[in-house]
């Protein structure tokens, strides 16, 4: 058991320490690096497989009881998180050995793809709120380096946008774990939800809302998302890709986690504020792509616009509203990956990422346009993609809550990103290009760019016709999110099962 928790760690660690003493030889460093990736991958899919049959899984480092220990712990919830992750970020370095340059690639580029992704895993599967920080700044540094990893100004102004507004994130996080300390006496997650309950009430929003902060900023939501559509379009097609994917995915888990498990005493208020930034978000994220005319651009804002939809469940704190924020930030993982990845398609044939300068492809790639128009359709929300399954349950939790006003957003919102989606489809595709005689010299397009594109879009039309699966996935997801009492006992029950030297005080 502890193994399975283990290796979705292990692995990307291992992958970057090979990478970094080969990283002068290219060709070994992709195999390595693609290698290492599908390790990954089956790891995580190990461990769902060993959650799903059963149930949580808690493993303590170094045989030190919970709570005064570190502790792994994998539910459905993370282990779903942990497979979509590892499955985007293959697919993302296979994309990537056809495009970095060499340059990039020697200054550590994979190296740091993998920290990056030691970050991720150790964010999803910590059982305790001072590791989960210490993820949180594994994740930052790694991805600052890969923001200004070039010499070009404006990944270096992209990247110090970033980490500015980072950085006041790690501060309002540690300022709230000292306090939570302070108060509460541990950082372990199950021991803080019962601790929680018998403190002043006060106090406990106090904290709560110092998280909601932190983890705001990190996920770019209302109205802490500014930095996010002036970095995430600098740096190469890759990185972008995969900060989509999964950068502000990790806050919104922080956010689900922390306000599922800890901060449930006053919902009536909490979850209120959460409901009500995520309407904003949603309807800010998709105006803001509107107004766009770069295409990295406007799909950034989408990306503030859709955690919108997944924190939308979450406040409203239903098990219908959990459910769909688990479904929808599962498939929109897939959908924003694959978008950044074609915008990476579309550049490279146009030449460009401005809406102005481009045209035409749709004659001269028709099939780059189908491409591009299923996960399109998708992020809108159109059946039969995922996308439009995800929207239904977040429209039928919210009218079953009463929530008319935050769910009219929600499907305004919609049919503003189908705006959003078919201004790139006409000006990308469907217009001529203004210089259209410049267009015979596009780069071609090789397979490690494309099939990586395909098995994305063929993931999100397969998560929209057999969505059963995860949908029942998502639901036993969400079911155990409710259930504070079986995370407390997972996590104690191992106690039972650590040597006798583990409770005298000394190290094991």
């Amino acid at each position: 058991m502890g193994l399975t928790l283990v290796l979705p760690l292990l692995i990307p660690l291992v992958t970057a320490l090979v990478l970094f003493a080969v990283r002068q030889r290219r060709g070994t460093m992709h195999g390595i690096a693609i290698a290492g990736a599908t390790l990954a991958f089956l790891a995580a899919v190990v461990l769902l497989a060993d959650v799903w049959t059963h149930g949580i899984r808690v493993v303590a480092i170094g045989s030190w009881p919970p709570p005064y220990g570190i502790v792994l712990v994998a539910d459905l919830f993370s282990a779903a998180l942990l497979v979509v992750s590892q499955l985007v970020s293959w697919a993302t370095i296979v994309y990537a050995t056809a495009w970095m340059d060499s340059d990039r690639e020697r200054a550590g580029f994979y190296p740091l793809v993998f920290v990056l992704l030691l970050g991720v895993n150790g964010a999803f599967l910590t059982g305790d709120l001072f590791n989960l920080y210490v993820w949180f700044e594994v994740m930052l540094m790694a991805s600052f380096v890969l923001l200004v990893l070039g010499v070009e100004r404006g990944e270096v102004e992209g990247g110090i946008k970033y980490v500015s507004l980072n950085l006041l994130a790690s501060t309002f996080f540690l300022s709230a774990a000292g306090i939570l300390y302070g108060i509460a006496g541990t950082l372990n997650l199950a021991d803080l939800s019962t601790v929680l309950s018998r403190l002043d009430p006060g106090i406990v929003n106090v904290v709560a809302m110092l998280f909601a902060l932190a983890f705001g900023i990190k996920a770019a939501v209302f109205p802490l998302f500014f930095w996010l559509p002036a970095s995430y379009h600098t740096p190469p097609v890759p990185v972008s890709a995969l900060f989509a994917g999964l950068l502000t995915k990790v806050g919104v888990y922080a956010l689900v986690r922390v306000f599922t498990l800890l901060f449930v005493h006053d919902p009536g208020w909490t979850h209120r504020i959460l409901l009500t930034c995520a309407a904003l978000t949603m309807l800010t994220g998709v105006l803001g792509a509107l107004a766009q005319f770069d295409i990295r651009r406007l799909l950034s804002f989408q990306i503030i616009s859709h955690v919108g939809y997944m924190l939308f469940g979450l406040g409203l704190f239903t098990p219908a509203g959990l459910v769909s924020s688990v479904f929808y930030l599962l498939q929109d993982i897939v959908t924003k990956v694959s978008l950044f990845c074609i915008a990476g398609l579309i550049e490279r044939t146009g030449e460009s990422s401005s809406l102005g300068h481009l045209g035409g492809l749709l004659r001269q790639k028709p099939w780059l346009g189908l491409v591009f128009l299923i996960p399109a359709l998708s992020l809108a929300g159109f059946p039969p993609l995922s996308g439009f399954v995800a929207k239904v349950l977040v429209i039928r939790a919210g009218f079953a809550a009463n929530a008319y006003a935050a769910t009219a957003i929600a499907l305004l919102a919609g049919l503003l990103t189908l705006l959003a989606m078919l201004k790139i489809w006409n000006e990308v595709f469907w217009k001529e290009r203004p210089d259209a005689d410049d267009g015979d010299a596009a780069q071609p397009l090789g397979l490690r760019l494309v099939a990586p594109v395909l098995l994305l879009v063929v993931v999100t039309i397969g998560l929209g016709i057999a969505a059963e699966p995860v949908l029942v996935l998502s639901t036993r997801a969400a079911e155990q999110l409710l259930d504070a009492q079986g995370y407390r006992d997972a996590v104690f029950s191992i106690v039972a099962d650590l040597p006798a030297h583990a409770f005298r005080g000394g190290a094991p």
